[in-house]
């Protein structure tokens, strides 16, 4: 059959209508026939026989749904002969290595969804089911920031798209590659009525085009076939960065012969750029020559082997490094590490993939009258290893302020180390070996300095108060998993920083950084799609999470129930949205308006107080508190640890004090 001939029978109805209908016509013919053996009447007397109940039909069905019926086209919808074109598409999908794909459902992406569960066995990669774009789009977000592995999420049309928006953003600021998928039909003379008409656009990827990496509306399979390879290789190019593929419903939903020629094309992984040699001798010589050499680190590492890496360099100057958490940089134990602080001292700095190299080295008052100058000392020599450089985008500004710098290594970061390494051992003398020895000496004296500091003040701050401090919810959970293969799949800057100070981060994995975008919503899904990844590697994984954000997608605890993704989440429930609390209470202080309970307005999360325990059990997780007696801390993350070892996700709720 061909394919203008594959229309005209029907294949453009809905199929979910089609189903029903079948079934509510299979179930009349047995009605009928119960009431025809039923009008015999004992004797052989006949009663009369009752009329069918009224069913719905498809018209009906097609009315109710907003559709214009065509009393020209027959009730029942024909079958598609031949190959759909979204088998072809999952023949593509499965050339690469994306291990799932999260969506929720809909009409636009039913072709494409079909296909993933019935021709593609629904492996390899798996469909899994959120309640909300947002949250399928950060569960991938989460998700590669463990394994490295992107995921796919998939869109209902314009409005999955907008409803993803904000996680597309978060990931786009964190450098996160995820490949977004969503339906659109282009064709408007073919194209159902009313609801898919609204849900269809000229050009759907105009609005998240300013924060992502790549897009195409592929017009055929061998279109498609080239341009899912193309997004997949540009998205995991560092920098990387989300990417969007608009899949034709008429493509997805018909048979589709996409001729002999057709081909699925390897993906050819891209050689990531080393720094120039003569830059990266300069550089070495910097830092060898230097008397305080400091690096900065943010987003520089992708696997052990760059974490490695950073350590080796650290080592072999004798440099602090100063990790700004964006990944897992530095051992948090290691007597190099810096939380924070100490480039005011730096004669020479080098900031690895930083975000923000201007608030590095300069400082921001927020006051009345907001003022920022330098903090750093009239000539130190600033050297940047990037590959944002490479790739910048005009409109949102996540690439903050312009900063000068002596030399930019517009290069890869873990490509780059072992060659600068090198280069360092080189550059050293006698003299800069003296001065490594030196400062290592001193490292380690203030390293053993600021750990003391941090075990008194956790003792100090409030430890047997009630609510619970936050050094209390975090540093008690600490003994119970120090033994366990275990990662913390959410940032702790809302809380003290607690797991930092007192936990020991080793591994690249135990620490996923951030949301990016700062955008609220983010932290949940995220834990989510990162508890995945460490079920999938056998490791707990631990999420610290805020009261505010979890309000926004709680949905998806339902996705961890269904699907059994074991994850440990403690709510942080200081029942405010604290960081906006404090913005109030400054702006009251300015304008000299007092600070006596203004700031409740639109801040607070109470009256009513959310019992997250309860709202956990009603989407089928263990829900365990509200906890607000921090001795009951310990038996309660027991249970939570059993329940995670289950293979379940399971809820702590503690009430907190704010900070």
């Amino acid at each position: 059959m061909s394919e203008d001939q594959s229309r005209t029978t029907g294949n453009k109805v809905d199929r979910r209508k089609f189903l029903a209908g079948v079934a509510v016509s299979g179930a009349a013919a047995v009605t009928a026939a119960e009431s025809a053996k039923a009008a015999i009447l004992p004797g052989g007397a006949s009663a009369p026989t009752p009329a069918p109940a009224a069913r719905p039909t498809y018209a009906m069905e097609q009315a109710e749904s907003g559709a214009v019926h065509n009393p020209g086209v027959s009730v029942f919808p024909g079958v598609t002969h031949g190959k759909p074109g979204s088998d072809y598409m999952v023949d593509v999908l499965k050339t690469l290595d994306i291990p799932y794909v999260i969506t929720n459902p809909a009409s636009s992406c039913r072709g494409f969804h079909e296909s993933l569960v019935n021709y593609g066995g629904n492996r390899a990669p798996e469909l899994l089911t959120a309640m909300h774009e947002e949250t399928a789009t950060a569960m991938a977000h989460g998700y590669y920031k463990v394994s490295g592995k992107m995921l796919g999420s998939l869109c209902h049309g314009t409005v999955g798209l907008q409803h993803a928006s904000m996680a597309i953003y978060n990931a786009w600021c964190d450098r996160v590659p995820v490949l977004m998928l969503t339906g659109n039909s282009m064709d408007g003379a073919e194209r159902r009525p009313l609801v898919p008409t609204l849900h269809a656009a000229q050009d759907p990827a105009a609005f998240v085009r300013d924060f992502t990496k790549w897009d195409d509306q592929p017009a055929s399979l061998q279109h498609f076939a080239e341009s899912l390879v193309r997004a997949y290789k540009i998205a995991l190019t560092p920098p990387t960065e989300p990417v969007l593929i608009v899949l034709d419903e008429e493509l997805q939903e018909h048979a589709h012969d996409p001729g002999p020629g057709f081909t699925i094309p390897k993906v050819s992984p891209t050689v990531l750029p080393q720094g120039d040699s003569n830059a990266v001798r300069e550089a070495a010589r910097l830092l060898a020559l230097a008397e305080n050499p400091v690096i900065v680190a943010d987003r520089a590492t992708r696997s052990q082997r760059g974490v490695e890496l950073i350590v080796e360099l650290a080592e072999t100057l004798g440099a602090v490094v100063v990790d700004q958490t964006g990944r897992m940089n530095m051992p948090n134990r290691h007597y190099l590490y810096r939380r924070g602080g100490t480039v005011a001292q730096a004669d020479v700095i080098i900031g690895l993939e930083l975000t923000d190299f201007f608030g590095t080295v300069n400082n921001f008052i927020d006051s009345a009258h907001p003022t920022h100058g330098t903090i750093i000392r009239p000539g130190t020599k600033l050297i940047s290893l990037t590959m944002g450089d490479l790739y910048l985008r005009a409109n949102y500004q996540d690439f903050q302020r312009y900063q000068a710098v002596d030399i930019a290594l517009a290069a890869d970061v873990e490509t780059t180390l072992p060659s600068l390494i090198e280069e360092v051992r080189m550059a050293l003398d006698d003299a800069g070996r003296a001065r490594v020895a030196v400062r290592i000496t001193a490292a380690q004296t203030q390293a053993a300095r600021i750990r003391d500091n941090d075990i008194a003040a956790a003792a100090a701050d409030a430890w047997n108060a009630s609510p619970i401090s936050c050094a209390r919810m975090c540093t008690e959970l600490w003994p119970l998993i120090q033994n366990e293969d275990w990662g913390f799949v959410s940032r702790d800057a809302t809380f003290g920083s607690w797991p930092r100070r007192f936990w020991n981060f080793e591994r690249q994995h135990q620490w996923i950084g951030g949301p990016g975008g700062h955008g609220q919503g983010y932290h949940l899904p995220a834990a989510v799609g990162a508890a995945l990844a460490h079920r999938d590697a056998g490791r707990i994984a631990i999420n610290i999470q805020g009261d505010g954000d979890f309000m926004y997608t709680n949905s998806a605890l339902w996705t961890a129930a269904h699907h059994s993704i074991p994850l440990l989440t403690i709510v942080h429930n200081n029942r405010a949205y604290h960081q906006e609390v404090m913005h109030l209470q400054r702006m009251s202080s300015w304008r000299e308006r007092g600070t006596d309970g203004g700031w409740r307005v639109a801040t607070t999360i109470d009256t009513p107080n959310v019992d997250f325990a309860t709202l956990s059990r009603s989407m089928g997780v263990e829900g365990i508190g509200p906890i607000d007696n921090p001795n009951d801390l310990v038996p309660a993350y027991r249970r939570a640890l059993e329940v995670v070892k289950s293979g379940q996700p399971v809820v702590v709720d503690v009430v907190t004090q704010p900070r």
